[in-house]
């Protein structure tokens, strides 16, 4: 019934394009739920969310009935999370060289389709243990698809201003799946079995497929032919390499997350171990993190209003290290809770803190991209911080682990405070457009390359060294965008003639890089022609590289 609900509230909404939002009353903390498609999907993603936590009960529990092996069991989680590492950076791609609603429908209706067969097959009792660790790979394989995409398509449903406050509201509405998920999927399991969980979990893709559906996206403007699938991937390892912005994101999640996964590694052997509680013990302080995050929804919007992303993702941290500390001394139940309730508040600043830094701290031709080395830092972090602190745990006991783990993630808020998380401001990702079309006498194949750039500048001697300066922060850009070299030569006859050479691997690509310059790019390089004292402007050239024998044949 709640389903259908969500369907009736979907069926009127015209998607549009949101419209801009820049005052006060629009940047509060649920202000992004006014804008219709945001609304929509943020509804129907809540109820896919919960579906799919149904699902990983569901999947874990029948596995038990399935296959006494604990290793047969861990597989069912191993199946989950493996797709992630194997397709963020293909799904990245994707996400930047095809329709992203395209692709996120597709995804969505290959994960009903699994769901709805695993669902199929379990009821009709013919599920055996590797048929379903086998599907649930495949459905993982959607969902990995998925993530860089829909983290993607954020800036384009709000209003810059309400980009923080949709992507806390994206961590509220997954928090709330997580707790009433798996209390859902656990009563349906014990009235109906786990195949109506799986069979549930199937529709709950259908509210998610028609919202994109309706979505008005509008068509991308670049009238040059998309990327292939390689090249898209090495132009995204480029950037990523040679994005200051982007790595300090990487480092400080990545930090936090390796230390921050104790919490989630480590809870359920310390509230039955050492406390020795009960699972409503256990599912009751997971509750009180949940409602620390959607409080903090609250709470965050006046908070981001007096302090940067630095100084805010800094505390969040230190606060985080002191959760992670009480636990290792605390045993009384209700000031646990009280820790618990401050732990979702800090984990919510700062997963939303993370993401909109990321989000904005890159053009959107290359989002998904970007987005998908996030999400391989922010899962990989997970990943291997579990694995470590469990390592821990096991030759030093669970409050020691608990307690390196916040003095690591101290020491580390504070090391890696000098990295600056620097989102851009609204317009300055914007293609500039400036480049003139390249003067030819014929058009060259658009694979053909490599090609040589070559830009000339008359400076006057004395500026040299900071001419030079300000060439090696023009130089990262040029990387960023698609050079593979980079070079500066000085003339050892002319005094004051420089020759900035860089080469792209093809024709096609340096058009590329015509189409990513963005305005904020364009005020470093009007650094650099300010030194420029010629009598023309800065004289550009392109040279294509001839190989011996065009045509592949020896002569003769």
């Amino acid at each position: 019934m709640v389903r259908l609900r969500h369907l009736e509230l979907l069926g009127d909404i015209k998607l549009e394009q949101p419209l801009p939002g820049n005052s006060p009353s629009d940047q509060g903390a649920w202000s992004p739920l006014r804008q219709p498609v945001f609304r929509a999907l943020w509804i129907a993603s809540v109820a896919s969310n919960i579906g799919t936590s149904m699902q990983d009960v569901g999947g874990a529990w029948l596995m038990t009935s399935l296959a006494a092996s604990p290793v047969m069991v861990a597989l069912v989680q191993t199946a989950t999370s493996l797709p992630i590492f194997l397709l963020a950076l293909p799904a990245g791609a994707l996400a930047d060289i095809v329709d992203r609603r395209r692709l996120l429908v597709a995804a969505q209706m290959w994960m009903l389709l699994n769901a709805f067969l695993l669902g199929l097959f379990t009821l009709t009792g013919i599920t055996t243990p590797w048929l379903l660790v086998g599907l649930t790979f495949s459905l993982g394989l959607g969902g990995a698809l998925t993530m860089p995409s829909w983290q993607a398509i954020i800036p384009e449903m709000v209003p810059r201003s309400q980009l923080v406050a949709a992507v806390t509201l994206g961590g509220v509405g997954f928090n709330l799946a997580r707790a009433a998920g798996p209390a859902a999927g656990g009563l349906i399991i014990a009235a109906a079995g786990a195949g109506w969980v799986f069979i549930l979990n199937a529709a709950s893709f259908l509210g998610v497929v028609v919202v994109l559906y309706r979505w008005q996206r509008p068509a991308s403007k670049s009238v040059l032919p998309a990327e292939r699938m390689m090249g898209a991937m090495r132009s995204g390892l480029r950037y990523v390499r040679h994005s200051p912005a982007l790595h300090a994101v990487l480092l400080r999640s990545g930090i936090f997350m390796v230390c921050g996964s104790a919490l989630w590694a480590l809870l359920p052997l310390l509230v039955r171990r050492e406390m020795g509680f009960s699972v409503v013990g256990y599912g009751t302080l997971l509750g009180c993190l949940g409602a620390g995050a959607i409080t903090g929804a609250t709470v965050l919007p006046p908070v981001r209003r007096m302090l940067s992303a630095d100084p805010l993702v800094t505390g969040a941290s230190l606060l985080f290290s002191a959760v992670l500390a009480a636990l290792a001394v605390l045993r009384s139940f209700f000031p646990l809770c009280g820790v618990m309730f401050v732990g979702g508040m800090a984990w919510l600043a700062l997963l939303s803190s993370f993401n909109s830094v990321a989000q904005t701290a890159v053009p959107a031709w290359v989002r998904g991209r970007a987005l998908a080395f996030y999400l391989l830092v922010f899962f990989g972090g997970s990943a291997g911080g579990s694995i470590l602190w469990g390592t821990v745990a096991l030759h030093k006991g669970i409050t020691s682990a608990l307690l390196y783990a916040a003095i690591v993630l101290s020491v580390g808020a504070a090391f890696s405070s000098r990295f600056r998380l620097a989102g851009r401001m609204e317009g300055e990702l914007a293609p500039s457009l400036h480049w003139p079309v390249p003067a030819v006498i014929f058009e060259p194949h658009p694979d053909r390359g490599p090609v040589l750039v070559t830009v000339e500048y008359i400076i006057d001697p004395a500026q040299s060294s900071d001419f030079t300066r300000e060439m090696h922060v023009l130089r990262t850009l040029r990387l960023r965008d698609g050079a593979t070299n980079w070079w500066l030569f000085s003339d050892t006859i002319k005094t004051g003639r420089f020759l900035e050479c860089f080469l792209v691997e093809s024709w096609i690509e340096h058009l590329r890089q015509h189409e990513r310059f963005t305005k904020a790019d364009l005020e470093v390089e009007n650094r650099v022609r300010v030194f420029h004292i010629g009598a023309e402007p800065p004289l550009v050239s392109h040279l294509l590289y001839e190989p011996e024998h065009p045509l592949g044949k020896k002569p003769g």
